[in-house]
């Protein structure tokens, strides 16, 4: 291996199964073409099977090396969340990273099927439960991962334990996206720590710094409509974006809790980083735990034996 970590040490990963969320389309879209790329079975876990099935041809015209297949998922809804994991669960023997980087940015004020704030249920709650869905297959994959795609704005994010949803106080989309991505990270936490150093299964996190995508483009307010415009001049690609998780999900040196990002955190090459104090808060992880498991009514289960 190189002494920096680049695309060039991606190893082989034919007969790897990957799902990775939102992989339509931009950031999930690229982590999806580069798997594909270097040989893995890519499930792309989409909203819109239409533009689902569009970028997966278009995957598959640069004759990868490996395969995509497109699964339907819709994170703010935990009826299909469990539809799909109940299919993995039934039609995969293995699953060896689930990447669970679907996500909105800067959204109106909404509210998923299950009457979560729109954010927090998609970016977090949802993902918590496909985890808690997918676990028994990862626990039966030796090495397998979970990457869960943070944000630098996780920095700014406060956890409102008190009003996680946004139903006592005024909804203001920028605190609320800043809450999701923190949970991110906790949620990351949380669950390396149950997992410990030694299970077949290991929890990771990353975030692409400033990338070009569409992510932000929802939404009605001034601060939408500056994201929609040149403001993508001084970003990286998209590509370069993604290699952050790419890392995280494939790299044999990575170990279960790490957080990688770009080097100078909007830009830059793949590199480990240190999250906010906040992101390291056990008990607020814990806390979040417990509050997403009675939200959701979804139990993740660590143990091996008792997913078999």
């Amino acid at each position: 291996m190189s002494g920096h970590w680049t695309p060039r040490d991606i190893p082989d990963l034919t007969g790897r199964t990957v799902v990775v969320t939102g992989a339509n389309a931009g950031l999930g879209l690229e982590i999806t073409r580069i798997l594909a790329a270097n040989g893995a079975r890519v499930l792309m876990a989409c909203r819109n099977p239409a533009k689902a099935e569009a970028a997966a041809a278009d995957v598959l015209a640069a004759q990868p090396r490996g395969t995509v297949e497109v699964r339907p998922l819709d994170l703010a809804n935990l009826a299909s969340v469990d539809a799909l994991a109940d299919r993995i669960r039934a039609e995969e023997p293995t699953l060896h990273l689930l990447v669970n980087n679907a996500g909105l940015m800067a959204v109106d004020e909404s509210h998923t099927e299950d009457g979560f704030e729109m954010q927090l249920g998609v970016n977090h709650l949802g993902h918590f439960a496909l985890t808690a869905g997918l676990m028994p297959v990862l626990l039966a994959t030796p090495g397998s991962r979970i990457v869960s795609m943070s944000s630098m704005g996780h920095r700014a994010g406060r956890m409102r334990f008190d009003d996680l949803n946004a139903q006592r106080h005024t909804y203001r989309r920028w605190p609320a996206y800043f809450q999701s991505k923190l949970a991110n990270l906790l949620f990351t936490l949380e669950l390396q720590r149950r997992l410990g150093p030694d299970a077949p299964t290991q929890a990771l996190a990353a975030h692409p710094g400033g990338s070009r995508t569409d992510l932000g483009f929802e939404g009605r307010s001034w601060t939408n409509a500056v994201m929609r415009g040149p403001i993508d001049r001084f970003l990286q690609s998209a590509y370069a974006g993604a290699l952050p998780t790419v890392r995280a999900g494939v790299d044999p040196n990575a170990r279960g809790g790490e957080y990688y990002g770009p080097r100078y955190l909007m830009v830059g090459r793949a590199v480990r980083e240190t999250p906010s104090r906040r992101a390291r808060n056990a008990a607020d992880a814990r806390r979040l735990w417990e509050l997403s498991e009675q939200l959701t009514g979804h139990v993740i289960t660590v143990d091996p034996a008792a997913g078999a």
